[in-house]
């Protein structure tokens, strides 16, 4: 996420957004499907997903919905995170209980009405 463009007048006036990225040729869901993946690739994946998410986070950003198909993987091993369908701002009074059902943490499966947050404990 790169702010490339601000503009002048409120966003509401905007007729048409025009979204350029790099062309990325599958999804991990895809590449999992089709081969095992060595361990140093293993490494380079999580790594870049880690340093997306550390991004999002620090412009306080939620994405609520990561799983293999909304990670984009080009033919270089390059990574990028997609769907921010159900991102928001981080708030202290959000439910965990959006993401994917197979892919969200043990303890809101267990206990999302009790669940505030992951570590810092």
């Amino acid at each position: 996420m790169i702010d490339v463009f601000t503009p002048d007048t409120d966003v509401t006036s905007l007729n048409n957004v025009y979204f350029v990225s790099v062309l990325m040729g599958s999804d991990l869901q895809n590449i999992l499907k089709i081969q095992r993946l060595q361990n140093e690739e293993i490494r380079a994946l999580i790594y870049q997903v880690l340093r997306g998410l550390k991004y999002i986070h620090s412009a306080g950003i939620v994405h609520r919905d990561l799983k293999p198909s909304n990670i984009a993987v080009n033919e270089h091993g390059e990574v990028k995170i997609l769907d921010f369908g159900l991102a928001r701002a981080a708030d202290h009074e959000m439910t965990g209980y959006v993401a994917t059902r197979w892919y969200r943490a043990p303890e809101i499966m267990l206990n999302w009405m009790h669940y505030t947050q992951t570590g810092g404990r």
